[in-house]
C-alpha cells in the first residue's frame, strides 16, 4: 500500500492505462472503485489531500462529532433538572478537537483498509485532465504520473464560498474546517449565513461557551424551508442565547478573524456594524472544478462550475462521468452514495436514473431537522392540494421522559387518496423518525398502514400513530404557514 501511495514516475508520451480513473475519493467515487476494483478492473483514484473525501475528513462525521460534544456539555448545564449536581466543570477545546481527530484517524484507517482489500489503486497528488481521459498527477514529491482509463469519473467535491465583499477574503474567516480544528472557544464567533452548516455550528459553539451572532440575507433562517419550521429553529436559537440578525447585507469586513473582526453591513436602509473575535463563513458552496483541465477533456460546466451531467450523470465527454457535488447533485453524501450507485448501473447495463429519486435532509441541531417529500411551501407552490396532520412533540410521552419536547412533526397527505406526500419532524431522534416514513412512502403503503400499526410504547415511533391518526378528512386551506 505504501508503494502506491507514493507513487512513480512516468512519460507523459506514455501514461498508464486502467480500466477506470476516478478523481477524487469522496463518497460515490471511492465507492465505485472499490466495487469495480473487487470484480477485477483496474482502478486508480486520484486523491490529492482528504482519504475518503470531505465527509469523514472535515464535514459530515466530524462536524456530528463536535455536535454531539456540545450536546454533552448542554446537559452539564442542565444537569439540575435531571437531579444532579455537577459541581465544577469548564470545556476543554482540546479534548473536544482530540476526540474528533482520533475518529477521523480511524476512519482514514478504515478507508485504507478498504481500498487494499479491494484492490484499487489509491495515488495521493493533484490531479489535472491534459487530454481526454487521460489525467496527469502531480506527486506530494514534486514527480509526476500520467494516467489515462477507459472510463473516467470525476468526483471532486465543493468548498466553502467566499463571497467578494470587501476585505472578506483578508479577514482570513474560518470555515467549516478550520471552525471544527479550534482548541479554544472563540469569545464573539459571528456566522454569516443561516443554512445547514451555519445553523448547526452556531448552536455547538454556543454551548461550548461562545457568544454567537449569525447574520443572514433573507427574512428568516433556513428560508427554503417552511415559515413554521423557521420560526421554531430561531426561537430555539433565541432560547439558547444566539443572536440572529437577518435581512441583513454585508457590505465590507474590517479586521482579522480570530483577534477582532467587524462587520460593516446595512439593515432596512440602515447602516450597521456587526463585531466579533471570529468569523465563520458558511453562506454556500463552489464546485471544485476551476484549474483541473476541464476543458482539455471535452467536459462542460454550467454558469455555475458545476459539471454538466445527464439523468445518468453522463458529462458532454464520452465515458467521462461525474459524481456528487461537482456534479449539481443535492449535497449530502447520501445522495452521493446513491450516484454511485447510478453509475455502477449503468455501467452494468442497467437504467437507473437521478430523476425523482427523493432526498431526504437533516439538520443535526438539537432537537433535529428531517424532511422528506414534499414541504406545504413546495406543494403551495406547485399547486399541489394535500391534507395536513400536525402533533406537538409534547404530545409525543417519550419526549416528556427525556424532557426534549420541544418541536412538532407534521405529514402532508394527497387530497383524495391515502399516499403520503412529505413529512417534516424537528424534534429529537427527528432523522430516525425520517427513515420509517420514508419506507412508507417508497414502498407505496397508504398512511393509513402507520396510523394502525401497533407501536412500542414509549417510543418516539409511537408518535406517528398518533400523527396519522389526525390526518382531517378535507384538504387542508393555505394556512398561511410557508
Amino acid at each position: 500500500m505504501l508503494e502506491r501511495l507514493s507513487g512513480k514516475k512516468k512519460n507523459m508520451t506514455n501514461p498508464e492505462n486502467y480500466d477506470v480513473v476516478v478523481l477524487g475519493s469522496g463518497e460515490a467515487g471511492k465507492y465505485l472503485a472499490w466495487t469495480l476494483a473487487s470484480k477485477g478492473k483496474r482502478v486508480v483514484v486520484i486523491e490529492r489531500r482528504f482519504i475518503g473525501g470531505s465527509c469523514p475528513n472535515i464535514a459530515c462525521l466530524p462536524s456530528k462529532n463536535v455536535i454531539h460534544s456540545a450536546k454533552v456539555v448542554s446537559y452539564f448545564r442542565r444537569a439540575a433538572e435531571f437531579g444532579i449536581d455537577a459541581g465544577d466543570w469548564k470545556v476543554a477545546m482540546p479534548g473536544v478537537r482530540e476526540r474528533k481527530r482520533t475518529m477521523v484517524d480511524g476512519l482514514v484507517a478504515m478507508h485504507l483498509d478498504k481500498f487494499k482489500a479491494s484492490g484499487a489503486e489509491l495515488l495521493l497528488g493533484e490531479g489535472r485532465f491534459v487530454s481526454p481521459k487521460t489525467v496527469e498527477v502531480t506527486l506530494p514529491d514534486g514527480g509526476t504520473r500520467v494516467v489515462r482509463g477507459d472510463i473516467v469519473v470525476v468526483n471532486t467535491g465543493t468548498r466553502a464560498r467566499i463571497d467578494p465583499i470587501p476585505g472578506l477574503s483578508m479577514a482570513r474567516p474560518l470555515t467549516h474546517i478550520e471552525a471544527l480544528d479550534l482548541d479554544q472557544v472563540p469569545e464573539h464567533l459571528l456566522i454569516l449565513g443561516g443554512g445547514f452548516v451555519g445553523l448547526e455550528l452556531a448552536q455547538a459553539f454556543r454551548r461550548l461557551g461562545s457568544h454567537v451572532t449569525i447574520v443572514e440575507r433573507n427574512g428568516r433562517l433556513a428560508h427554503r424551508e417552511d415559515r413554521d419550521v423557521s420560526v421554531a429553529l430561531q426561537e430555539l436559537f433565541r432560547d439558547e442565547g444566539i443572536k440572529i440578525v437577518t435581512d441583513t447585507s454585508v457590505d465590507r469586513v474590517a479586521g482579522l478573524s480570530g483577534g477582532s473582526v467587524t462587520l460593516h453591513a446595512t439593515r432596512d436602509e440602515a447602516e450597521i456594524t456587526i463585531e466579533g473575535s471570529h468569523l465563520l463563513v458558511a453562506s454556500g458552496r463552489v464546485p471544485n472544478t476551476d484549474g483541473i483541465g476541464l476543458e482539455h477533456a471535452g467536459v462542460e460546466t454550467d454558469a455555475r462550475g458545476f459539471v454538466k451531467v445527464d439523468e445518468r450523470l453522463q458529462t458532454t465527454a464520452a465515458e467521462v462521468w461525474a459524481v456528487g457535488d461537482c456534479a449539481g447533485s443535492p449535497q449530502f453524501t447520501h445522495i452521493g452514495f446513491d450516484d454511485f450507485r447510478v453509475v455502477r448501473d449503468q455501467l452494468a447495463g442497467g437504467h437507473r436514473v437521478t430523476t425523482g429519486r427523493p432526498v431526504p435532509s437533516c439538520l443535526f441541531t438539537d432537537p433535529e431537522l428531517a424532511r422528506i417529500g414534499l414541504s406545504e411551501t413546495e406543494a403551495q407552490n406547485r399547486g399541489i392540494a394535500y391534507r395536513l396532520a400536525k402533533l406537538p412533540m409534547a404530545a409525543v410521552l417519550r419526549t416528556r421522559t427525556l424532557s426534549e419536547t420541544r418541536g412538532f412533526m407534521k405529514a402532508l397527505i394527497e387530497a383524495e387518496g391515502d399516499r403520503i406526500l412529505g413529512f417534516t419532524m424537528f424534534g429529537a431522534e427527528a432523522g430516525e423518525m425520517m427513515a420509517i416514513v420514508q419506507l412508507a412512502m417508497s414502498a407505496g403503503l397508504p398512511y393509513t398502514v402507520l396510523r394502525d400499526s401497533i407501536l412500542t410504547h414509549p417510543t418516539m415511533a409511537e408518535g406517528l400513530g398518533s400523527l396519522f391518526a389526525g390526518v382531517p378528512a378535507e384538504p387542508t386551506a393555505n394556512v398561511g404557514t410557508h
